[in-house]
């Protein structure tokens, strides 16, 4: 065999590998896997997990917890129900039944790979299970576990948040990630309108403070402190899901 046809037989063998590979990652990938822009803890190992949408999350073990250590950015509940995307605002403001948004509705990848996607709090706790399977959304009771492991919402904060200001304005006051949470400041959908964006943080516990509220626990970037309230139902926040 010669050179000439074993160097286009070589070619030929690259080329099928990488359609081979490629038609792999568009039939069983997902286009926001491997697109965050997440500053992890590179002194402490992660875990992983897969939702039902097929996104891909680092976890992280904090006590006597597993956390995921990324936001939530499904758009299907567990049983395959479509979540519905609700773009407009006088929409928004009056549901009373699960929807998520993006931040700005925006269909930036890298964007919602990095701060995942906003939810009610009525898809946070929807009968159909918005977590991945042996996952759920934690109670107001297991955030505090969390806050009393890491000494108190007065401090709490600053070990959870992301380090640096590559997504946190300045300062990020206190923020180390010792535990590797890496909470992010990916903001809220108010009623219909977004804010916050680099400045909070916020997560919906699945714990109802009334018919009409619910318990939350947010970080700032100005403190070191976990906040711990309660507010609307219809207000969309990040969601972090605690390993069953």
């Amino acid at each position: 065999m010669t050179k000439k046809r074993i160097f286009s037989l070589t070619i030929l063998a690259l080329l099928l590998s990488l359609m081979m590979n490629s038609c792999k990652k568009d039939d069983n990938g997902n286009p926001y896997n491997g697109r965050t822009t997440v500053i992890f803890n590179s002194d402490l190992t992660y875990g992983t997990m897969t939702d039902q949408d097929g996104n891909e999350y680092k976890t992280i073990v904090i006590g006597t917890q597993t956390w995921m250590a990324e936001n939530l950015r499904t758009t299907k509940y567990r049983d395959g129900t479509e979540i519905p995307n609700v773009t407009d605002n006088m929409e928004w403001a009056n549901l009373t039944t699960g929807a998520y948004s993006n931040y700005k509705n925006t269909k930036r990848a890298d964007s919602i790979a990095t701060y995942g996607r906003l939810y009610n709090w009525f898809a946070a706790t929807d009968s159909r299970n918005i977590a991945p399977t042996g996952w759920h959304v934690p109670t107001d009771a297991e955030w505090s576990t969390l806050t009393t492991y890491l000494g108190g919402e007065s401090v709490a904060g600053g070990k959870l948040k992301e380090i640096g200001t590559t997504h946190w304005a300045s300062p990020n006051a206190g923020a180390t990630n010792k535990k590797g949470f890496t909470a992010l400041p990916a903001g809220q959908r108010s009623t219909g309108s977004f804010y916050d964006i680099g400045d909070y943080g916020y997560w919906w516990s699945a714990t109802e403070y009334n018919t009409t509220r619910a318990w939350y626990h947010r970080v700032y970037t100005n403190f070191s402190d976990m906040y711990r309230n309660n507010c609307p139902k219809k207000v969309g926040f990040s969601i972090r899901c605690v390993k069953d």
